[in-house]
């Protein structure tokens, strides 16, 4: 019988065998030895799962939404590009409408905009001062800055009848031909629409052609345009609902440019357009004589005595008659503009040096100066870019 401490020597030396059998035949440690480098491919695997540092993200950017009449989109877009290559802190959006619709957005949807640009200066204080925020009680806007003019211009297709021969003395018969179709753009939602029945209503003296109006509107519309004279003045009265009848030669569109279209396809044959405009699209066109393309300042005499009255019940309140004048572009910031300060920057932008040479490379000069009609209501930024208008 084997002793029992005799056992446990022989079964702890046979795990000892069978461990250094696993671990596979011995070697004999001669020098110690330097630690190999890993492979390279270790090594970038290392460096990749090494978290690197978080970048800071750039700040954001302000919005700001400039609301601008149709014949304003192509200047605007070149001024948006430079002014914000000048300030990436601002990202601008631009929006185009009819001038009044672009007002509506303001004083009717109560959208929250950063510049409004009008083609009439005049819509600006008529339906923006007299509209009174609901949330504040105050008017939408109480100052406003006439910062360029135009001129009203008679575009036509080169297909057109009587286009071969068409000048700035015969337009009125050549338009009034019984199949030539006439593009309009809608007077409730475009200055160019009201300001296109003044030069048609003035161009019967011009012409001596007295009953030119009636001629090209008379039995065109469902509820027709009418014109009431008192006192040597004559007041166009426009419809709520203004439609042309089934059939009619007369095509009617919520905004002068949106007949451009038409004009190059060949669907209509005449638009009154801006003339900035036209020569943007590269339009055949005749600028209309001084006495009717509302231009010029001193003959607002003239001008004045034809008024255009939309005739609407959501208009009640605020009577918007359009006086005959010169065509002055107006701007401003509205009283609840989300960003006035970017609005700032923007205008004064725009009727900076910069500003002004875009402008005019693209056919649309702003007035040297512009003025503004309360001075004193002025952001200070714009004071010294402005002068002061002189009264109507």
């Amino acid at each position: 019988m084997i002793a029992p401490h005799r056992s446990l020597h022989a079964l702890g030396a046979l795990l000892l065998t069978l461990m250094l059998a696993a671990c596979g035949p011995a070697t004999v440690a001669t020098a110690p030895t330097a630690t190999p480098e890993p492979p390279a491919a270790t090594a970038t695997a290392t460096a990749a799962a090494t978290p690197a540092p978080t970048a800071t993200p750039p700040p954001e950017r302000v919005h700001l939404l400039v609301l601008e009449a149709g014949s304003l989109m192509i200047p605007f877009a070149a001024v948006e590009e430079a002014f914000e290559a000048a300030n990436p802190d601002i990202d601008v959006e631009l929006e185009a409408h009819g001038s009044i619709q672009v007002i509506r957005h303001v004083t009717d949807l109560h959208r929250p905009i950063d510049v409004v640009a009008s083609a009439d200066h005049a819509l600006l204080s008529q339906l923006m001062y007299q509209s009174v925020n609901p949330d504040t009680g105050q008017p939408y806007a109480s100052w406003n800055i006439r910062f360029a003019g135009n001129r009203v211009a008679l575009a036509f297709s080169p297909t057109a009848p009587g286009a071969d021969g068409l000048d700035a003395n015969n337009w009125p018969e050549i338009v009034s031909q019984p199949r030539t179709r006439l593009g309009l753009a809608d007077p409730r939602f475009d200055a160019l629409g009201y300001r296109q029945l003044m030069v048609l209503k003035l161009a019967e003296q011009v012409y001596g052609r007295p009953h030119l109006f009636t001629d090209l509107l008379a039995g065109r519309f469902i509820a027709p345009i009418t014109a009431a004279q008192a006192q040597g003045h004559t007041t166009i009265h426009v419809p709520e609902l203004l439609e042309p009848r089934p059939n009619s030669t007369l095509v009617l569109r919520g905004s002068s440019v949106q007949l451009i279209p038409l004009l190059q396809s060949g669907d209509v044959d005449y638009i009154f357009e801006y003339e900035s405009v036209a020569r943007q699209h590269g339009l055949q066109h005749v600028v209309l004589p001084d006495g009717l393309n509302l231009s010029t300042p001193a003959l607002n005499d003239f001008y004045g005595q034809v008024s255009v009255q939309l005739d609407f019940r959501r208009f009640s309140s605020i009577e918007p008659v359009f006086a005959g004048e010169h065509i002055a572009y107006g701007l401003t910031i509205p009283a609840n503009a989300p960003q006035p300060a970017a609005a700032e920057r923007f205008i004064a932008f725009l009727l900076g040096a910069e500003g002004q040479r875009i402008m005019a490379a693209h056919h649309h000069p702003l007035l040297s100066p512009p003025t503004v009609d309360h001075p004193e209501r002025l952001p200070a930024l714009l004071q010294p870019l402005c002068a002061a208008a002189e009264a109507n």
